[in-house]
Protein backbone atom coordinates (compact mmCIF):
# COMPACT_ATOMS: atom_id res chain seq x y z
CA UNK A 1 0.00 0.00 0.00
CA UNK A 2 1.29 3.73 -0.79
CA UNK A 3 0.91 6.66 0.92
CA UNK A 4 -2.02 7.64 -1.28
CA UNK A 5 -3.57 4.53 -1.14
CA UNK A 6 -3.91 4.77 3.01
CA UNK A 7 -6.75 4.67 4.36
CA UNK A 8 -8.60 8.38 4.90
CA UNK A 9 -8.05 9.05 8.23
CA UNK A 10 -4.17 7.92 7.87
CA UNK A 11 -4.05 9.55 4.59
CA UNK A 12 -4.99 13.26 6.66
CA UNK A 13 -2.81 12.55 9.04
CA UNK A 14 0.05 12.31 6.16
CA UNK A 15 -0.96 15.45 4.43
CA UNK A 16 -1.84 17.37 7.61
CA UNK A 17 0.71 20.26 8.07
CA UNK A 18 3.33 19.56 11.27
CA UNK A 19 1.55 21.65 13.84
CA UNK A 20 -2.15 19.98 12.88
CA UNK A 21 -0.03 16.45 12.99
CA UNK A 22 1.51 16.68 15.99
CA UNK A 23 -1.25 18.35 17.61
CA UNK A 24 -2.90 15.22 16.87
CA UNK A 25 -0.75 13.35 18.07
CA UNK A 26 -0.48 14.95 21.61
CA UNK A 27 -3.66 13.35 22.11
CA UNK A 28 -2.03 10.06 21.72
CA UNK A 29 0.69 9.85 24.09
CA UNK A 30 1.56 13.48 26.36
CA UNK A 31 6.17 12.76 25.41
CA UNK A 32 7.37 15.82 23.02
CA UNK A 33 10.10 13.16 22.27
CA UNK A 34 7.54 10.29 21.27
CA UNK A 35 5.45 12.89 19.19
CA UNK A 36 8.20 14.43 16.91
CA UNK A 37 9.90 11.26 16.15
CA UNK A 38 6.52 9.59 15.18
CA UNK A 39 6.17 12.84 13.05
CA UNK A 40 9.04 12.96 11.21
CA UNK A 41 8.39 9.09 10.20
CA UNK A 42 5.49 10.47 7.68
CA UNK A 43 4.06 9.71 5.61
CA UNK A 44 3.25 5.75 6.67
CA UNK A 45 1.76 4.02 3.85
CA UNK A 46 -0.46 1.58 6.56
CA UNK A 47 -1.50 0.91 9.83
CA UNK A 48 1.21 -0.78 10.66
CA UNK A 49 4.18 0.94 9.82
CA UNK A 50 2.38 3.57 11.99
CA UNK A 51 2.46 1.83 15.09
CA UNK A 52 6.22 0.26 14.58
CA UNK A 53 7.30 4.00 14.04
CA UNK A 54 5.54 4.59 17.69
CA UNK A 55 6.77 1.23 19.54
CA UNK A 56 10.14 2.20 18.22
CA UNK A 57 9.44 5.63 19.66
CA UNK A 58 8.26 4.46 22.85
CA UNK A 59 11.74 1.84 23.75
CA UNK A 60 13.77 4.99 22.66
CA UNK A 61 12.02 7.48 25.93
CA UNK A 62 14.56 8.18 28.02
CA UNK A 63 13.51 8.74 31.83
CA UNK A 64 12.62 12.18 31.93
CA UNK A 65 10.45 11.57 28.71
CA UNK A 66 9.18 8.60 29.78
CA UNK A 67 7.46 10.76 32.87
CA UNK A 68 6.11 13.19 30.34
CA UNK A 69 4.38 10.38 28.70
CA UNK A 70 3.05 9.06 32.08
CA UNK A 71 2.20 12.70 33.73
CA UNK A 72 -0.54 12.37 30.73
CA UNK A 73 -2.61 9.49 31.95
CA UNK A 74 -5.25 9.72 34.98
CA UNK A 75 -5.10 7.46 37.33
CA UNK A 76 -7.07 4.12 37.13
CA UNK A 77 -10.20 5.14 38.24
CA UNK A 78 -10.72 8.66 37.52
CA UNK A 79 -11.28 8.88 33.89
CA UNK A 80 -10.34 12.61 32.49
CA UNK A 81 -13.34 14.74 32.33
CA UNK A 82 -14.78 16.23 29.28
CA UNK A 83 -12.04 13.35 27.65
CA UNK A 84 -14.59 10.20 26.14
CA UNK A 85 -11.37 8.66 25.04
CA UNK A 86 -10.01 8.00 28.58
CA UNK A 87 -13.68 6.95 29.90
CA UNK A 88 -13.94 4.82 26.92
CA UNK A 89 -10.23 3.43 27.56
CA UNK A 90 -11.76 2.96 32.08
CA UNK A 91 -15.47 1.36 30.90
CA UNK A 92 -14.63 -1.44 33.04
CA UNK A 93 -14.34 0.57 35.77
CA UNK A 94 -17.49 2.55 35.21
CA UNK A 95 -19.96 -0.46 36.76
CA UNK A 96 -17.65 -1.42 39.67
CA UNK A 97 -19.03 -1.45 43.09
CA UNK A 98 -17.90 1.49 45.58
CA UNK A 99 -16.27 -0.33 47.17
CA UNK A 100 -14.06 -2.12 44.89
CA UNK A 101 -13.30 1.73 43.70
CA UNK A 102 -12.10 2.25 46.74
CA UNK A 103 -9.97 -0.06 47.14
CA UNK A 104 -8.35 1.10 43.59
CA UNK A 105 -8.29 4.72 44.83
CA UNK A 106 -6.49 3.20 47.97
CA UNK A 107 -4.08 0.97 45.36
CA UNK A 108 -3.29 3.64 43.61
CA UNK A 109 -1.74 5.91 45.86
CA UNK A 110 0.07 3.20 47.66
CA UNK A 111 1.41 2.97 43.65
CA UNK A 112 2.51 6.49 43.30
CA UNK A 113 3.85 6.61 46.69
CA UNK A 114 6.38 3.98 45.63
CA UNK A 115 7.27 4.23 41.85
CA UNK A 116 6.31 8.56 42.07
CA UNK A 117 4.01 8.30 38.78
CA UNK A 118 0.67 6.96 37.80
CA UNK A 119 -0.18 3.18 37.73
CA UNK A 120 -0.23 2.73 34.02
CA UNK A 121 -1.65 -0.25 32.33
CA UNK A 122 -3.49 -0.95 28.91
CA UNK A 123 -7.23 -0.77 30.54
CA UNK A 124 -9.32 -1.42 27.18
CA UNK A 125 -10.93 -4.14 27.41
CA UNK A 126 -10.10 -5.10 31.55
CA UNK A 127 -12.41 -5.70 33.94
CA UNK A 128 -12.22 -3.93 37.28
CA UNK A 129 -11.39 -6.60 39.35
CA UNK A 130 -8.11 -7.37 36.47
CA UNK A 131 -7.36 -3.80 37.46
CA UNK A 132 -7.30 -4.24 40.87
CA UNK A 133 -5.67 -7.63 40.54
CA UNK A 134 -2.55 -6.05 38.40
CA UNK A 135 -2.03 -3.06 40.31
CA UNK A 136 -1.62 -5.20 43.67
CA UNK A 137 0.69 -7.22 42.01
CA UNK A 138 2.70 -4.91 40.27
CA UNK A 139 3.60 -3.01 43.52
CA UNK A 140 5.68 -5.63 44.57
CA UNK A 141 8.20 -5.23 41.32
CA UNK A 142 11.30 -3.44 41.50
CA UNK A 143 11.67 0.38 40.14
CA UNK A 144 13.70 -0.83 37.26
CA UNK A 145 11.18 -4.00 36.42
CA UNK A 146 7.91 -1.78 37.00
CA UNK A 147 9.32 1.17 33.96
CA UNK A 148 9.87 -2.01 31.64
CA UNK A 149 6.33 -2.94 32.27
CA UNK A 150 4.97 0.60 32.36
CA UNK A 151 6.90 1.18 28.66
CA UNK A 152 5.25 -2.12 27.27
CA UNK A 153 2.02 -0.85 28.68
CA UNK A 154 2.26 2.60 27.68
CA UNK A 155 3.33 1.18 23.54
CA UNK A 156 -0.22 -1.38 23.79
CA UNK A 157 -2.12 2.40 24.76
CA UNK A 158 -0.27 4.31 21.92
CA UNK A 159 -1.11 1.62 19.29
CA UNK A 160 -4.98 1.43 20.04
CA UNK A 161 -5.06 4.96 20.31
CA UNK A 162 -3.55 5.57 16.89
CA UNK A 163 -5.70 3.37 15.18
CA UNK A 164 -8.42 5.46 16.19
CA UNK A 165 -5.79 8.32 14.46
CA UNK A 166 -6.09 6.50 11.38
CA UNK A 167 -9.30 5.09 11.24
CA UNK A 168 -8.47 1.39 11.35
CA UNK A 169 -9.81 0.51 15.38
CA UNK A 170 -12.24 -2.11 15.59
CA UNK A 171 -14.61 -2.34 18.65
CA UNK A 172 -13.70 -5.20 20.80
CA UNK A 173 -15.40 -8.13 22.46
CA UNK A 174 -15.22 -10.13 26.26
CA UNK A 175 -17.90 -11.93 27.86
CA UNK A 176 -17.91 -14.21 30.67
CA UNK A 177 -20.56 -16.96 31.57
CA UNK A 178 -22.00 -17.72 34.78
CA UNK A 179 -23.66 -21.50 35.75
CA UNK A 180 -26.76 -19.82 38.08
CA UNK A 181 -27.35 -23.89 38.49
CA UNK A 182 -24.02 -24.44 39.63
CA UNK A 183 -23.57 -20.65 41.26
CA UNK A 184 -19.94 -20.64 39.64
CA UNK A 185 -18.40 -19.43 36.83
CA UNK A 186 -18.92 -21.77 33.41
CA UNK A 187 -15.37 -22.78 32.64
CA UNK A 188 -13.86 -24.24 29.52
CA UNK A 189 -16.55 -23.64 27.33
CA UNK A 190 -16.03 -22.86 23.70
CA UNK A 191 -16.90 -19.19 22.34
CA UNK A 192 -17.17 -18.48 18.75
CA UNK A 193 -16.65 -15.37 17.41
CA UNK A 194 -18.11 -13.83 13.94
CA UNK A 195 -19.00 -10.55 12.03
CA UNK A 196 -21.21 -9.63 9.48
CA UNK A 197 -21.45 -6.75 6.99
CA UNK A 198 -25.06 -5.66 7.76
CA UNK A 199 -28.58 -7.57 8.25
CA UNK A 200 -29.31 -9.96 5.30
CA UNK A 201 -25.28 -10.64 4.84
CA UNK A 202 -24.03 -14.18 5.79
CA UNK A 203 -21.40 -14.28 9.51
CA UNK A 204 -18.06 -14.38 9.10
CA UNK A 205 -15.80 -16.32 11.05
CA UNK A 206 -13.30 -13.84 12.88
CA UNK A 207 -12.05 -16.01 16.04
CA UNK A 208 -12.47 -18.95 18.47
CA UNK A 209 -11.65 -18.68 22.42
CA UNK A 210 -12.61 -20.71 25.77
CA UNK A 211 -13.73 -19.73 29.33
CA UNK A 212 -11.12 -19.52 31.82
CA UNK A 213 -11.59 -21.06 35.11
CA UNK A 214 -12.95 -17.30 36.45
CA UNK A 215 -15.54 -17.87 33.39
CA UNK A 216 -14.00 -15.22 31.37
CA UNK A 217 -13.11 -14.93 27.69
CA UNK A 218 -10.80 -11.84 27.38
CA UNK A 219 -8.71 -13.07 24.58
CA UNK A 220 -11.24 -12.48 21.22
CA UNK A 221 -10.07 -10.93 18.57
CA UNK A 222 -10.75 -7.26 17.42
CA UNK A 223 -13.05 -6.44 14.90
CA UNK A 224 -12.56 -4.95 11.48
CA UNK A 225 -13.50 -1.18 11.79
CA UNK A 226 -16.26 -1.39 9.10
CA UNK A 227 -17.96 -4.26 11.09
CA UNK A 228 -21.93 -3.05 12.27
CA UNK A 229 -22.53 -6.21 13.53
CA UNK A 230 -20.81 -9.36 15.61
CA UNK A 231 -22.13 -12.75 16.90
CA UNK A 232 -21.08 -14.75 20.14
CA UNK A 233 -21.95 -18.78 19.85
CA UNK A 234 -21.33 -20.27 23.38
CA UNK A 235 -21.00 -24.01 23.39
CA UNK A 236 -22.91 -24.77 25.99
CA UNK A 237 -23.96 -28.01 25.86
CA UNK A 238 -20.83 -29.37 28.37
CA UNK A 239 -22.43 -27.07 30.87
CA UNK A 240 -25.23 -29.66 31.16
CA UNK A 241 -27.42 -27.12 29.54
CA UNK A 242 -29.00 -30.20 27.59
CA UNK A 243 -31.86 -27.98 26.37
CA UNK A 244 -29.55 -25.38 25.14
CA UNK A 245 -26.91 -27.10 23.05
CA UNK A 246 -25.69 -23.50 22.52
CA UNK A 247 -26.42 -20.60 22.46
CA UNK A 248 -25.87 -17.58 19.53
CA UNK A 249 -26.00 -14.12 20.47
CA UNK A 250 -26.16 -11.09 17.78
CA UNK A 251 -25.25 -7.31 18.68
CA UNK A 252 -24.72 -4.18 16.65
CA UNK A 253 -21.33 -2.50 16.88
CA UNK A 254 -19.31 0.84 16.90
CA UNK A 255 -15.75 1.24 15.80
CA UNK A 256 -13.16 2.23 18.66
CA UNK A 257 -16.19 0.89 21.67
CA UNK A 258 -15.17 -2.69 23.92
CA UNK A 259 -18.74 -4.82 24.35
CA UNK A 260 -18.46 -7.12 27.48
CA UNK A 261 -21.62 -9.23 26.71
CA UNK A 262 -21.95 -11.63 29.89
CA UNK A 263 -24.27 -14.86 29.40
CA UNK A 264 -25.96 -16.10 32.46
CA UNK A 265 -26.87 -19.78 32.20
CA UNK A 266 -29.67 -21.79 33.73
CA UNK A 267 -30.81 -25.45 32.60
CA UNK A 268 -33.99 -23.60 30.86
CA UNK A 269 -33.16 -19.89 30.32
CA UNK A 270 -30.48 -18.08 29.93
CA UNK A 271 -29.96 -14.20 30.06
CA UNK A 272 -27.56 -11.74 28.16
CA UNK A 273 -26.60 -8.06 28.43
CA UNK A 274 -24.06 -5.74 27.67
CA UNK A 275 -21.79 -5.06 30.85
CA UNK A 276 -19.07 -2.92 31.56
Amino acid sequence: MTPSSAPPALGRFNAADDATALAALRTVCASDAWGKEVLAGRPYPDAEALYAASDAAVARLGPADLDEALAGHPPIGRPEPGDPGSAREQRGMAGAPAALRAEMLASNLAYQEKFGHVFLICATGRSAEEMLDAVRNRIDNSPQREREIVREELAKINRLRLARLAGTEGATVSTHILDTAAGRPAAGVAVALSVRDGSGTAWQPLGTSATDSDGRCKDLPALPAEAPHARLVFATEPCGAGFFPEVAVAFAVAPGEHYHVPLLLSPFGFSVYRGS
